[in-house]
C-alpha cells in the first residue's frame, strides 16, 4: 500500500510505449475496480495514482471514484492512527485535484479532528471559495472561525474609543523619541500601524496564531506598510537578537490582556522583553532622548472588584437544590463549575469566567463599594517579577447592603501613559467583559451591613486569583469558606470561638461516607437547577410507560424505596421468576445528566447513562445510592458498546427501548449536530438499518423502540422574529474604516464572519423586535421523514425599521401537552441569531418572505428579495 506518490512513467516518443501505457493504465483501471469490490481500499488508491500520473486526462471520468477511494482509505488510516500516511495521501489527491472542494473539505476534517485548527479552517475557507454553495463546507468553515478569529476582534475593532485612545498613546511616545517599536500579539497589526503612521523607523510585530499572522500580513500590505512592518510568526518568548530583530527596542506595545488582566501572559512575556528585547528603563528624573530607553504601552493597570448578588451567576455556579423532581442529592456530593477549581488540580484552568455585567439577564446589585485589589507597574521588571512569587495578600471588604454573595466581579484600568487609560468597568460603555469569581462553600450566602467580605488575592499560574472567600458577620462570627480538612491554616484563626466555628463546619452527614467532587460546566449547573426542566421530563416519562402496561400504573418514588426497605428488612426477595421484564431507557443528553435516575424511579425500569467521564458516572452511583437505588439500577452504556460511535444499539438482552431520550439543542442554541441521523436510527420500523462506525465496519440494527415507546423530544418547533440590533452587527462584522481610524482592516478580518451569532440571551439582548414570534420549522424526532428542507414563512412588520438579524430559539415538545421552551427564565439554554449582511428596511404592515433551509442539523436563514 502506497506512502508515497508513484513517480509518473515518462513514455516513450514511440508509438509502442503509448500502447505500453495504454495497456498499463487500462490494467491499472481493472485492478482498482476489483480491490474496490474486495473492500481494499488502500491497493485501490495507488492503483488510481498510478492511473492518474500516467493518464492525467482520464481525472474527469474518474474522479468520483477516486474521491469515494480516498475517503474510505483515509478513514482506515485514521483508524489506524497512521496521521502521517492519511496526510500524504490527501497532499497527494490535492496535487491531482488542485480545485476540488470535496477533498479540500473532507482534509479540513480530518486536521480538525486532529486539533490542527488553523490548517483545518484554510482547506474549509478555500473549499467555500471553489464552491460558494458547498454547504457542508460552509458549515465547518463557520464552526471553526469561532476558535481562529474570536469574536472580541470584531467587537475590539468596533470600538472607536479604544482605537483612539491607543492610537494617541503610541503617537505622543514616537514623536518623544520612540522610534523602534515590537507590537506583541499584534493580531491584525492595528497597533504596529498605529505606530508606523506617528513615525517610527522600525516596527517588527509577533503574532503566535497563524491564522491571525496570515491575516496581519494581508492588513499590512493594503495599507501600503509592508515594507515598514516585518511581521514574525511566532510568541515574543522565541523571538532572539538579531536573529529575528537587529536590536532592542526602545517601546514595545501590546494589548495581551483578557477580562482578568493577567489571562494573556502579559506578565511572562513583559519579563521576557525586559530582559532580552527592551532598552534599559529611564529612572526617574533622568532626561534625555527617549530613543535610548526603553518603555511599554500600558505603562500600568489598576485592578478593582465588588462583591455582588447576581441570580443569573448563581444558577450556573452553584447548585442550589436539594431534590431533583423528587432525587435527593446527597451531602457528600459536592459540584462545582470550573470557575471555582483550585489552584492544586492538575489541569490549569481559568479561575474566573466572564460576563458583561451591564446585560446580564436579571441585572446585578452590588453589595459592597468597589475596592482595590492591586496595581502592577508594566514598566517594573521587578515589580513585574515579584507577582508571580509574592504570598498571597487578604482583603477585607465592608458590606453595604444586605443580599446573598453570588461573586467577586473584576474589572481594571489601564494606563497607556500619564495621560491616556482605558477602563474596563461594568459602568463603561466599553468593548471588554469583566471577570467574574463564582462564590462556594459558604455556610450562609446571606451577607448583610456591616459584615466583612475576607478574601486571599495573588498572581499564579499567570491569573489573578482570588481565593479562600469568606465572611465575617457583625456579630464578628465567620462562615468559613475555606478548606480546613487540610491541616494548613487550620491554627491560623485568631480566638477560640472562630476555632470552633470553623471545627463545626468539618460536620458530614456521614463519617464514612465517600466524598466526591464534580465538576460541572456551567450550563449544566444550570440544568441541574431547573426543576421545570426535570420534572417535565419524568411526567412524559411516567405518561409512556403507564401506556405501556395500562393494568399497572408505574410506582411512585416513595413506593419505590419503601418497597426497596421492607424487602432489605425482611431479608427476603423475590425469585427472578416473579420480576416482570423491565422497561429500558436510554439516556444520551450530552454531558451530565440525572434523567436516567429519575427514570428509575417510575417503576421496573432499567436505565441506563450515556455519561463519559469517570466522575460523572461516580456522581450518579452516589446519588443513587443516597435514593436507594441498588447499584444494579443504573447501567452506563458506553462501557457496553464498543465503538462510543455506536451510543444507539439495543440493549444487552435483545431487548427494544421504551424510551430514547436525545439531546436535541446545543446550550449554545443551534441544534445538535447528527441529531436527526441519530432519530432516523432510533425510530420504529420494520426494515433494518446498515450503520458504519469510523473503522467502517458494519453491523445491523433492527427497530430500536419497542411498539409505542418514544423519542424524548418527540418533535420541536423553531421561532424566531424580526429585530433591529446593532449591538449584533457590531459584534458579528467590523464596520468599515472610520472604526479603525481609517485603516482599511474590515474587508479582511470580516471574511471569517459567520452569520450565526451563538450563546445569547434575547432577555438582555439591546435590540427592537420589529414582528412578533413566527414558527420558522418543525422537526420531527418520531417520523423525521415527513421533515422538509426548505420551507418559506411570511413574517408581518409590526413596527417600522431597519431588520438587521432574526434571532431564534425553539419548543421542544415531549409529547402534545409538555413543552420546553429554550428561551425561559430558567433554561439552561441560550439563544442564537441569524446577522443580515444588509439591514433591510421595512415599514409596520409590510411582510417579509423568509426562506429557511434545513440541511444534515443546520438551519440556515435567509430574506427572500
Amino acid at each position: 500500500m502506497p506512502n508515497s506518490r508513484p513517480r509518473p512513467r515518462r513514455g516513450a516518443r514511440s508509438g509502442a510505449g503509448a500502447v505500453g501505457r495504454d495497456r498499463l493504465v487500462s490494467r491499472s483501471l481493472q485492478s482498482a475496480e476489483h480491490c474496490l469490490s474486495a473492500q481494499d481500499f488502500g491497493t485501490a488508491y495507488a492503483h488510481y495514482l498510478l492511473v492518474l500520473s500516467l493518464a492525467p486526462e482520464l481525472k474527469d471520468d474518474v474522479k468520483e471514484t477516486f474521491q469515494y477511494t480516498l475517503f474510505r482509505w483515509a478513514e482506515e488510516l485514521d483508524a489506524l492512527n497512521r496521521t502521517q500516511d492519511l496526510l500524504g495521501c490527501y497532499e497527494q489527491a490535492l496535487e491531482l485535484f488542485p480545485d476540488d472542494e470535496v477533498i479540500c473539505n473532507s482534509m479540513g476534517e480530518h486536521l480538525f479532528r486532529m486539533g490542527f485548527r488553523d490548517e483545518a479552517a484554510g482547506y474549509f475557507h478555500k473549499a467555500v471559495k471553489l464552491n460558494p454553495d458547498f454547504n457542508d463546507a460552509k458549515e465547518n468553515f463557520y464552526r471553526v472561525a469561532n476558535w481562529l478569529v474570536e469574536r472580541w476582534h470584531f467587537i475590539m475593532l468596533n470600538d472607536t474609543k479604544r482605537n483612539t485612545i491607543y492610537n494617541a498613546a503610541i503617537q505622543d511616545a514616537v514623536c518623544l523619541g520612540s522610534k523602534s517599536v515590537l507590537d506583541i500579539g499584534a493580531g491584525t497589526g492595528i497597533l504596529s500601524m498605529f505606530a508606523k503612521k506617528a513615525g517610527a523607523h522600525s516596527v517588527y510585530a509577533c503574532e503566535l496564531s497563524k491564522t491571525m499572522y496570515e491575516l496581519a500580513c494581508d492588513v499590512v500590505a493594503a495599507n501600503k506598510m509592508e515594507a515598514g512592518i516585518k511581521l514574525l510568526h511566532m510568541k515574543s518568548l522565541d523571538i532572539e537578537i538579531p536573529k529575528h530583530i537587529p536590536e532592542r527596542v526602545s517601546l514595545v506595545v501590546t494589548e495581551t490582556v483578557d477580562a482578568g488582566l493577567f489571562g494573556e501572559g502579559i506578565v511572562e512575556s513583559l519579563i521576557h522583553a525586559w530582559e532580552h528585547l527592551l532598552l534599559q528603563p529611564k529612572t526617574r528624573g533622568e532626561n534625555g532622548n527617549c530613543e535610548k530607553y526603553g518603555k511599554v504601552i500600558p505603562a500600568s493597570a489598576v485592578l478593582y472588584g465588588m462583591a455582588v448578588e447576581c441570580a443569573e451567576i448563581r444558577r450556573h455556579h452553584r447548585v442550589c437544590t436539594k431534590d431533583v423532581a423528587g432525587i435527593c442529592l446527597p451531602t457528600n456530593v459536592k459540584f462545582q463549575s470550573p470557575a471555582c477549581s483550585s489552584v492544586d488540580t492538575e489541569e490549569t484552568v481559568e479561575p474566573y469566567t466572564t460576563e458583561k455585567m451591564s446585560r446580564v439577564p436579571g441585572g446585578y446589585l452590588a453589595l459592597t463599594e468597589c475596592f482595590e485589589i492591586m496595581t502592577v507597574d508594566f514598566n517594573n521588571l521587578q515589580e513585574l517579577k515579584s507577582l508571580a512569587t509574592k504570598k498571597s495578600g487578604k482583603i477585607g471588604i465592608p458590606v453595604i447592603k444586605e443580599g446573598i454573595l453570588d461573586a467577586i466581579v473584576v474589572w481594571f484600568v489601564l494606563q497607556l501613559d500619564d495621560e491616556h487609560s482605558l477602563s474596563t468597568s461594568p459602568s463603561e460603555e466599553t468593548c471588554w467583559e469583566q471577570a467574574v469569581y463564582p462564590v462556594h462553600d459558604l455556610a450562609d450566602y446571606w451577607i448583610k451591613s456591616g459584615d466583612q467580605v475576607m478574601m486571599e488575592v495573588s498572581c499564579q499560574d499567570c491569573y489573578l486569583r482570588i481565593q479562600n472567600i469568606s465572611v465575617f458577620s457583625s456579630e464578628h462570627e465567620m462562615d468559613v469558606g475555606k478548606d480546613f480538612s487540610k491541616d494548613k491554616d487550620l491554627f491560623s484563626l485568631g480566638s477560640e470561638a472562630e476555632l470552633c466555628s470553623a471545627l463545626a463546619n468539618l460536620q458530614t452527614s456521614k463519617p464514612d461516607a465517600m466524598e466526591q467532587t464534580c465538576i460541572l460546566e456551567s450550563t449544566e449547573i444550570a440544568l441541574l437547577n431547573n426543576n421545570l426542566y426535570h420534572e417535565s421530563f419524568k411526567t412524559a416519562m411516567r405518561k409512556v410507560l403507564s401506556s405501556l402496561t395500562p393494568e399497572k400504573l408505574c410506582q411512585a418514588m416513595d413506593t419505590h424505596c419503601q418497597n426497596n426497605e421492607m424487602s432489605c428488612g425482611s431479608g427476603q426477595s423475590n425469585s427472578e421468576e416473579s420480576i416482570p421484564e423491565p422497561f429500558y431507557v436510554l439516556d444520551v443528553s450530552e454531558g451530565f445528566s440525572i434523567l436516567p435516575i429519575i427514570a428509575g424511579t417510575l417503576g421496573q425500569v432499567k436505565p441506563y447513562s450515556s455519561v463519559e467521564k469517570d466522575q460523572h458516572r461516580i456522581t450518579l452511583d452516589l446519588i443513587s445510592e443516597a435514593n436507594h437505588f441498588p447499584k444494579e439500577t443504573l447501567e452506563f452504556w458506553l462501557r457496553h458498546v464498543e465503538d462510543e460511535s455506536a451510543v444507539l444499539q439495543r440493549p444487552k438482552s435483545d431487548k427494544l427501548w421504551s424510551i430514547i431520550i436525545l439531546d436535541v439543542i446545543e446550550p449554545s442554541g443551534l441544534i445538535q449536530q447528527e441529531i436527526m441521523e441519530k432519530a432516523a436510527i432510533s425510530r420504529p420500523c420494520l426494515k433494518f438499518f446498515w450503520v458504519y462506525t469510523q473503522k467502517w465496519n458494519c453491523w445491523i440494527i433492527w427497530c430500536l423502540l419497542q411498539s409505542g415507546g418514544k423519542i424524548f423530544p418527540q418533535y420541536v418547533l423553531m421561532f424566531g422574529l424580526l429585530v433591529e440590533s446593532q449591538t449584533l452587527v457590531e459584534e458579528s462584522a467590523v464596520q468599515g474604516t472610520e472604526r479603525t481610524l481609517g485603516l482599511n482592516i474590515a474587508p479582511f478580518i470580516n471574511q471569517f464572519q459567520v452569520p450565526i451569532r451563538v450563546f445569547l440571551d434575547l432577555s438582555s439582548l439591546p435590540c427592537i423586535p420589529l414582528s412578533k414570534p413566527v414558527e420558522l420549522l418543525r422537526l420531527d424526532l418520531m417520523t423525521p421523514y415527513l421533515n422538509t428542507s426548505n420551507r418559506e414563512v411570511k413574517v408581518h412588520i409590526c413596527k417600522s425599521g431597519q431588520v438587521t438579524a432574526i434571532p431564534f430559539w425553539y419548543h421542544m415538545y415531549l409529547d402534545d401537552e409538555i413543552r420546553l421552551d429554550t428561551s425561559s427564565e430558567a433554561s439552561h439554554w441560550k439563544q442564537a441569531a441569524v446577522v443580515l449582511d444588509n439591514p433591510i428596511q421595512v415599514e409596520m404592515g409590510e411582510e417579509l418572505v423568509l426562506s429557511v433551509q434545513h440541511h444534515k442539523s443546520n438551519v440556515s436563514i435567509t430574506v427572500k428579495q
